[in-house]
């Protein structure tokens, strides 16, 4: 059943789960003959009792080796998301409970420092919004994702960041300072520029208009701004890879990259309910397309072929690309300052002599 504003059209439960719950049917029907539309689901925000903040990676088709996720769970709702199977180890569905129950760290920038100044700590950048969005609406009050940006400029230590909210621009006096000394790199997702599919496929995100608002605004104060045209679903949205990639170079952007639907785990089940709602004229050419791609089934875990998958239809699929990026100068890649960081002082420890 569609909710206005989320993306999942059920709420099935995790893999790990201990209990199944089935909706009774009559009752849900019942139900709407008395209202026309199903209630709204309120968005329920939890404190995730975090004892760490920074998530090691060690994938060897990932190009960070280090990540923060001020939240889990994500409001935006876009049902494509990879990160939805991860609330299953919450004992919670990767459906409508990923988009709301979500966590925070309200401790984030004390265990940061803390991790920051621990004498084993290796630098590199920390990449932002792996995961889930470090924008998403409730960082509006919460300001987790401020807070570590306000550290990781006092600490001069280098970030990127992959978002899709608009609520990026709030931070445009941060972002800016970090950039000026190579600290900081944006890219910016775009999924879409048609309105429509965007809202069914990610309800509660920023519209194509103002993705194309962030990435100029953040490119005109400096600030290393690439595309990220993701996910490409092919028989969906792979037809605008060149018009995403024109008008994000038109506005400003430096950089490109794409990546291919990903369906792990319970998302499998939940993207194909999406379809078949939404496109069921085209549901069965999309999974015919994934499954040409990925031997046979709709999604193969395989480091390099998760992202860009293989056959016909992905090489041609990454040829667009790369003569798209070529034609519109997006091969701009900012290098990011590794050299100042300045470690903080352990908690009753001395000052570092050469801090500044």
């Amino acid at each position: 059943m569609e909710i206005k504003g989320r993306g999942a059209l059920s709420n099935r439960e995790g893999r790990y789960a201990r209990r199944e719950v089935e909706p009774d049917g009559d009752a849900l029907d019942a139900a709407l003959l008395d209202d026309d539309a199903p209630p709204a689901l309120e968005t329920e925000v939890h404190v995730d009792a975090a004892r760490t903040i920074i998530a090691r990676n060690r994938s060897p088709d990932i190009g960070f080796s280090q990540s923060i996720n001020p939240y889990r769970g994500c409001e935006h709702g876009c049902i494509y998301c990879y990160a939805r199977p991860s609330h299953a180890y919450l004992d919670l569905s990767p459906g409508r409970d990923f988009e709301t129950q979500i966590f925070y760290k309200p401790n984030a920038v004390e265990l940061l420092r803390a991790e920051l100044g621990a004498p084993g700590y290796e630098l590199s950048p920390i990449a932002l919004g792996t995961n889930t969005d470090p924008y998403q609406p409730v960082e509006r009050r919460l300001r987790v994702t401020r807070g570590i940006l306000e550290l990781l400029l006092e600490l001069r230590h280098p970030l990127t960041i992959v978002t899709k909210g608009g609520l990026i621009l709030r931070d445009l006096d941060l972002l800016e300072r970090l950039a000026a000394d190579g600290l900081a790199a944006v890219m910016v997702s775009v999924t879409t520029l048609d309105d429509d599919l965007k809202r069914r496929l990610e309800p509660r995100t920023a519209g194509p208009k103002l993705r194309l608002k962030m990435i100029r605004e953040l490119a005109a104060r400096g600030i290393p701004t690439g595309v990220m045209a993701a996910p490409m679903i092919p028989g969906l949205n792979d037809h605008e890879l060149e018009s995403i990639l024109e008008q994000s170079a038109g506005v400003g952007a430096s950089s490109a990259g794409y990546v291919l639907l990903r369906l792990p785990h319970e998302l499998k089940q939940l993207f194909e309910e999406w379809l078949r709602e939404h496109y069921p004229e085209r549901a069965g050419h999309v999974l015919s397309l994934l499954k040409q791609m990925h031997g046979g089934a709709v999604y193969d875990s395989t480091f390099h072929a998760r992202q860009r998958g293989a056959g016909p239809f992905a090489e041609l699929l990454q040829a667009r690309f790369d003569r798209a990026r070529r034609a519109f100068g997006l091969d701009r890649h900012a290098a990011l300052n590794v050299g100042s960081f300045v470690r903080p002082a352990a908690r009753g420890g001395q000052l570092d002599l050469w801090s500044r």
